[in-house]
This record gives C-alpha cells, structure tokens and sequence, in this order.
C-alpha cells in the first residue's frame, strides 16, 4: 500500500477508535500529596486517659495513638503532627504549658492542609471547677434538688462570654494568618451528662439531680461559644451533640463515650474513652468530608 494510502487508513483507524472510547489510555494521574495535619488542643483531643500512650508524646501531655487525630491521619493518609496535650488552654498555644513542651502554634506553617482542635474547657478551669463543684454540693445534699446552680448560678457562663469566646476567636484567627491555605475545624464537646438525670447515675456521677440539666446547659453554652467563633473566624464548627448524645457518661460501659467521675475504666474520669475518640473522628471526618 503506497505510504500516503497508509497514513490515510491509520488516520481513519484512529479517528474509529476514538468515536468507540477505545483511544490510548490516558497518562496516569500524578500522585496527590498527603495531607499535612495539624492536630492542636487539649486532653480531649489528645485522648487522656485512653492507652497506649503515644511514644512521640511528652508523658506529662497524656497523649494517646489512639486519638481522634491519629485516626483521622490513618483513614486519609495524613502527615501528621500531633501536640494536643492534657490540661492546654488557649493561651498554651503560644506559650508552652510545661517544662520541655513547646507552644502548640509553633507546628503551623505556610503549607498546613488541615488543623482540628478542641479546646476551651480548661480556660478559667470551667469544667474542672464545674464538675468539682457541682460534685461536692451533690454529696452535700444527697443527690437532691440543685445546690450547684444555687451557689454559682451564671457565673460559670460569665466566664465563658467575658474570657473563652474571645481567647478562642483570637486563636482561630491566628491559625488562619499562620496557616491560611488551611482548613480549620474546631470540635465541640460531646456530652458528658445526659439532658436529665436517670437512675443509678448519681453513684457514678455524683451530681444532684437538680444539676445535671445545669451542667448539660452550661457544656452547650461552652460549644456555642466555640461555635460562634469559627462562623466569626472562617473555620469549621463540628457540632458533636447530636452525635455523641445517649453516649454521655451515665450510659452503661458499651454505650458511654465518656467516662464517669467513680467506676470508669480508664485512668483519667470524665474524659473520652476510645469510643469516644472514635467517634469524634468519624463525624468529624463526615462533617468536613474526609475518607
């Protein structure tokens, strides 16, 4: 077949071909870098109380492997740098919270992917005092009426709104001028007492029936406060009430994500347990549309 006749055909061949789909197969797509995750807050993000401990961690951060970042960084991929730490507050971000541990803001770059935190708890000691407090008044009074509310009343939530909304505003803020092609997300708790008390709860959590309600409502003005600073700041809220309800720390072993002040398993109380870790990374990984 004369050359011109040839080229013809093979022309013709290829224009078939490619009307049937049946062309050369495409270049290869180029690998997609893995994510570069920074995992930033306090005990419940860092998992206190969960083992094994993680052998990158500072003993005194109580960190576990098996966190809510460690399992979001395994289901995507991730590089990840975790300094969550036991006991952090804001102001930990940009000082270090104990001999040897650096400030948590200091593992941010240009290039971060991905930050999530969950944080604000320990500021001005809120639920540790809230937790002791109302604690103690229940033994008091043997489980009856709400001598917590009636000793502080607002004045748990005053401190919310006059000194943890702004720090946690400032601190979004600055993750975004430090790290401003990231996405930020900022977790809420998830429930540590149910919406009214139930039976049997008071020999693990020992807090007046009356106070359980007011415990419930001053965690959901501590979320809010963290929910209104992400829409302020541009970063993401994860709502984790809907999530963790009926998993709070009155619930039987198997249901709890949190564990309760008396006869948990775990060796830090009131804190999540591995389900819990769990399940904060599953919604989170919903909720911001992660594998």
């Amino acid at each position: 077949m004369p050359a011109q006749h040839r080229t013809a055909a093979a022309a013709v061949a290829a224009a078939s071909f490619a009307a049937l789909g049946l062309g050369a197969a495409p270049a290869a797509a180029e690998p997609t870098a893995p994510l570069r995750y920074v995992a930033l807050g306090d005990s419940y993000s860092a998992g206190s109380g969960v083992l094994p401990l993680d052998p990158a961690a500072p003993l005194i951060c109580a960190r576990t492997s098996k966190n809510y970042p460690h399992l979001i960084a395994a289901s995507t991929g991730a590089t990840l740098k975790d300094v969550t730490c036991g006991g952090a507050q804001t102001k930990d971000f940009t000082q270090s919270p104990y001999p040897g541990v650096a400030p948590q803001f200091d593992a941010l770059s240009a290039d971060t992917d991905l930050v999530t935190l969950t944080i604000g708890g320990n500021d001005n000691n809120t639920f540790i005092s809230a937790i002791l407090a109302c604690g103690s008044a229940g033994i008091a009074t043997g489980g009856q009426g709400s001598p917590c509310k009636t000793l502080y009343g607002n004045s748990f939530k005053d401190q919310i709104d006059t000194k943890t909304y702004p720090a946690l505003k400032a601190a979004l803020n600055e993750i975004k001028t430090r790290s401003p092609k990231a996405k930020v997300a900022i977790l809420g708790y998830p429930w540590i007492t149910p919406a009214q008390a139930v039976p049997g709860c008071f020999a693990k959590m020992p807090i007046a029936e009356g106070d359980v309600p007011y415990l419930r409502d001053l965690q959901a003005h501590l979320n809010g406060a963290a929910e209104r600073a992400a829409g302020e700041s541009g970063a993401t809220f994860v709502d984790m009430a809907a999530a963790s309800d009926a998993h709070d720390a009155c619930r039987p072993a198997d249901q709890r994500w949190i564990e309760p002040v008396l006869f948990g398993t775990d060796y830090v109380p009131v804190h999540p347990n591995a389900a819990g870790e769990a399940g904060m990374a599953e919604h989170t990984s919903k909720v911001l549309g992660l594998p």
